[in-house]
């Protein structure tokens, strides 16, 4: 039994190592603040939203198959949260039973039946929820789950699992059958289904009174021979080791696919609870257009950064952007004027697109980028080890390790640390060679000369952006096309803290 839920042919790896950038990532993107809203308080969910959202997806098809099982969530909420809520049961049920520090195979029979007699409870509420709503769904992936569920819990299998655990709990004893070994010790020791004829109560009322004689082939023990007794638990483990094991290994099996369908569908209630918090607030989203890898496809309308969309009361500003065929990208203009908000509005969308969820936009489409890569500006070394600029290249050089073609790299007011024109050279030879690379680079800045040495190239395949500021200073946070300033506008800045006259 699979969930297939996450993935078309397989279950996620629930083992997969996180990418080597994740720290930077979460800090860059403010990630943590995304994880906590869609995990609701719940640690369990906090650590699936972590683990899928930073777990991209490479293949277009894949992310789509996830976004049409997401829209089922978001169309029935309640049916998706019973599939959790009955996976969650499951599990919880099974801790609460007795286990023993003694694992013989007879302790771990008697185990077994109850931990499977648990999961078979779960097992036919997962197909009172087939019966009651798989008509409903229209995702490959459910309509796989559900079809799944009705095909592997028919009520023939269902009425057949029942009657052997029925029988191993041997309400007529356990018949073992053995052979003779070397030196006439017992060998091949087998479980037998027993052979029990209907018998009238009064045959049975016959074989229990005590002056009915035994059979020949009966021994009977005496009850204070413990010497006899242990030889009889031996005999016993022996017949008991296959059929055990065979238990274990089945409710270990339900365990394991009860784990991944609270994992997978776990994901899914995350993602409704960060999407209800972003519709409360009045904010829109919406399901983007992931192109072919390598496509340099881009193009967003309305796109708003969901992080600063959760932590402030009003509504944020979105930006609409047309960069089809650019692998470049400039963002250059006043200060304060939104570029970095703009930045990490494009690194959550590229994440949560490639995850398979919905992103903060009225609409969004991207190529998909084989990994998302960040360097922005960081505080002062505090240990005062490293100067700022030798620390921001000490981290893309370890950047320059991971990137691989069609990645996407974000760059934040790197290497202003020095003058502009060393800065500058810096930033335009790693640039070239990641655009050359076929990277795909967004990099905002201050430094006139680093986005004004690729204007004046007209690249073809560059798009560059600006900060929109009116004519009274006024800043509307929209990026907008627009060729580089020589100026950030700091005198604004330094009029609305100390005063219209302050600069005469």
């Amino acid at each position: 039994m699979r969930a297939f839920l996450l993935h078309r042919e397989r279950d996620f790896e629930l083992e997969s190592g996180m990418p080597p950038n994740e720290k930077a990532l979460v800090q860059d993107l403010g990630l943590d603040l995304l994880f906590a809203t869609m995990a609701a308080g719940d640690e369990y969910l906090l650590g699936v939203a972590r683990r899928v959202v930073l777990s991209s997806l490479r293949d277009p098809e894949e992310i789509v198959y996830r976004q049409r099982v997401l829209q089922d969530c978001v169309d029935h909420p309640d049916v998706a949260r019973r599939i959790y809520a009955t996976a969650v049961q499951a599990i919880a049920a099974e801790r609460h039973v007795w286990h023993s520090f003694y694992d013989s195979p007879e302790l771990l029979l008697h185990r077994s039946l109850e931990v499977l007699g648990i999961l078979m409870g779960s097992l036919r509420a997962l197909r009172r929820v087939a019966d009651d709503h798989a008509t409903a769904f229209r995702s490959e992936g459910f309509r796989a789950f559900f079809g799944m569920v009705e095909h592997e819990l028919d009520d023939a299998f269902l009425a057949s699992v029942d009657e052997q655990l029925r029988q191993l709990r041997f309400p007529h004893g356990a018949l073992i059958s053995a052979r003779l070994g070397k030196g006439s010790k017992g060998t091949r020791y087998v479980l037998r289904k027993p052979n029990v004829t209907q018998r009238s109560w009064w045959q049975d009322l016959r074989l229990r009174l005590p002056f009915q004689r035994p059979s020949p082939f009966t021994l009977s023990i005496h009850p204070r021979d413990e010497a006899g007794f242990r030889a009889l638990a031996t005999l016993r483990e022996r017949g008991f080791n296959e059929v055990a094991s065979a238990l274990t290994r089945s409710a270990e099996h339900l365990l394991s696919f009860f784990a991944m369908v609270r994992f997978e569908v776990g994901f899914y209630l995350a993602s409704l609870n960060l999407r209800d918090a972003l519709i409360a607030k009045g904010e829109p989203v919406c399901f983007p257009e992931p192109a072919p890898p390598g496509s340099d496809a881009l193009g967003c309308r309305g796109l708003y950064e969901v992080c600063l969309a959760l932590r402030v009361e009003q509504r944020v500003v979105g930006n609409d952007v047309g960069g089809d065929g650019k692998s470049l990208v400039m963002v250059t203009g006043a200060n304060q004027g939104g570029k970095s908000t703009f930045l990490r509005s494009l690194g959550l969308a590229q994440l949560m697109m490639q995850a398979g969820m919905f992103v903060g936009a009225e609409a969004f489409r991207a190529d998909v980028r084989d990994g998302l890569f960040t360097h922005f500006k960081r505080e002062e070394d505090v240990t005062m080890s490293s100067g700022k600029l030798e620390e921001e290249l000490v981290r893309a050089s370890e950047l320059a390790g991971l990137v691989r073609p069609a990645s996407l790299v974000l760059f934040n007011e790197s290497f202003a640390a020095t003058n502009e024109r060393e800065g500058a050279e810096i930033a335009q030879a790693i640039v070239r060679a990641l655009v050359e690379l076929g990277v795909k680079v967004v990099f905002v800045t201050h430094s006139y000369e680093l986005a004004g040495s690729f204007y004046e190239h007209r690249r073809p395949d560059a798009l560059f952006l600006r900060a929109e500021r009116l004519p009274d200073g006024e800043r509307t946070f929209r990026q907008i096309e627009g060729e580089p300033l020589p100026t950030s506008f700091g005198e604004d800045l330094y009029r609305e803290v100390f005063g219209a006259g302050s600069a005469s």
